[in-house]
């Protein structure tokens, strides 16, 4: 376990620019069939298959797909012998995210300055060859069994990584451009230690905070602090559950990944009217608030450039700060347990998370969890 103190909030407000983390460079799920994982986010998503690993490749040991869209990556990997360490984790969380990979200048120095941290190695740096060049990685182990994966690329000019080939898929491209944030949920009482973890092991400073106040119903509530880097591109929000009449949307998460992981993956678009749209066509299923919230958005959030009407239409959600307004829109979940979804986000200024839709959005996941019989 990563040792970390307590800091103060001063000091969480602070940033340390020793780690230079550029980017995202892939989020890799671990899934029980990486053909139709692929597919679900090819034809569903509008995600472009570009490489695959497997025993054509000379891979024994899983199944791997890779898709972009914009400066989204995307892999999915399943395995073929049920004892390796990838049919572990697909036994005890089902599908979900184990590695968030960033893009670094020197994983050699990123590893070293976050091990002497206090951050725990999940291995050292190496380097993995073919006739492409040199992959360089290394990497930490983070909440529960995800890990982040340091990544210099600068010397690799192959499809994705060695063992991967590439592939050309004709491809709906619906919008989505860049990963916006991704969000961790934490045990009860564990929000603050991986808050630490962040800014002392990564040089993360502390973004933004919500209480059960600011994220609460009249049956359940959560609270998460958002960490971001230094330069701004990487924000993970980590949310634990607070006390509530009812399980909260946490805990439901808990229960059935069995521990901490990665809740959603927020992606941006340049156009969420016609993103949601091509997504919706495509049979991704979003979440619905009820049609009394878009009564009142014209007074909550004043002028904005889209329709109302289409808005409404397609459930698109809406809300404004002090440097502009954001629409959103939350999947369900993208497996069968209810576990990990997807964020569509278009930003107009603002930088904030939606706090004036929480009450909304919560509601509305209430309502599904009632359907499973999980509230």
């Amino acid at each position: 376990m990563v040792q970390v103190k307590a800091a103060d909030k001063r000091d969480i407000t602070e940033e340390s620019d020793f780690l230079k983390i550029k980017a995202i460079d892939h989020v890799h799920f671990y899934v029980g069939n990486a053909k139709q994982a692929m597919y679900y986010w090819w034809k569903g998503f509008g995600f472009k298959p570009i490489a695959y690993s497997g025993l054509e490749t000379g891979n024994r040991e899983f199944a791997s797909y890779v898709l972009e869209s914009g400066k989204i990556r995307l892999v999915v990997s399943a395995p073929y012998e049920p004892n390796i360490p990838m049919a572990e984790h697909h036994k005890l969380h089902g599908d979900g995210v184990k590695v968030i990979a960033m893009e670094v200048d020197d994983v050699a120095q990123a590893h070293e300055a976050t091990t002497q941290r206090g951050g725990v190695s999940a291995f050292a740096p190496r380097e993995e060859k073919d006739e492409y060049g040199i992959l360089h990685t290394s990497a930490i182990e983070t909440y529960g069994e995800v890990l982040h994966v340091f990544v210099d690329r600068s010397e690799y000019k192959g499809a994705f990584a060695p063992n991967y080939q590439p592939l050309d898929f004709e491809t709906e491209n619906s919008g989505l451009v860049s990963v916006d944030h991704i969000v961790g949920n934490v045990e009860l009482g564990k929000m603050n230690y991986w808050v630490n973890f962040y800014h002392q092991v990564m040089g993360f400073r502390q973004l933004m905070h919500f209480d059960d106040q600011d994220i609460s119903t009249e049956y359940s509530a959560l609270m998460s602090k958002v960490m971001e880097n230094n330069n701004g591109r990487v924000k993970f929000p980590i949310n634990e559950p607070a006390d509530g009449k009812r399980k909260s949307q946490i805990e439901e998460y808990l229960d059935y990944y069995r521990t901490p992981g990665v809740q959603h993956l927020a992606m941006t678009t340049g156009d969420i009217l016609e993103t949601i749209s091509i997504l919706q066509s495509n049979g991704i299923e979003f979440l619905r608030v009820p049609d009394t919230y878009y009564e009142m958005l014209p007074s909550r959030v004043g002028e904005i450039k889209e329709s109302i009407e289409l808005i409404r239409e397609l459930g698109i959600l809406v809300d404004r700060d002090d440097e502009g307004y954001l629409l959103q829109v939350f999947s369900r979940p993208i497996q069968d347990r209810p576990t990990a979804f997807i964020e569509v986000i278009q930003r107009h200024g603002s930088r904030g998370f939606g706090k004036g839709n929480f009450k909304a959005l919560f509601e509305s996941l209430e309502l599904d969890q009632a359907k499973r019989g999980n509230l």
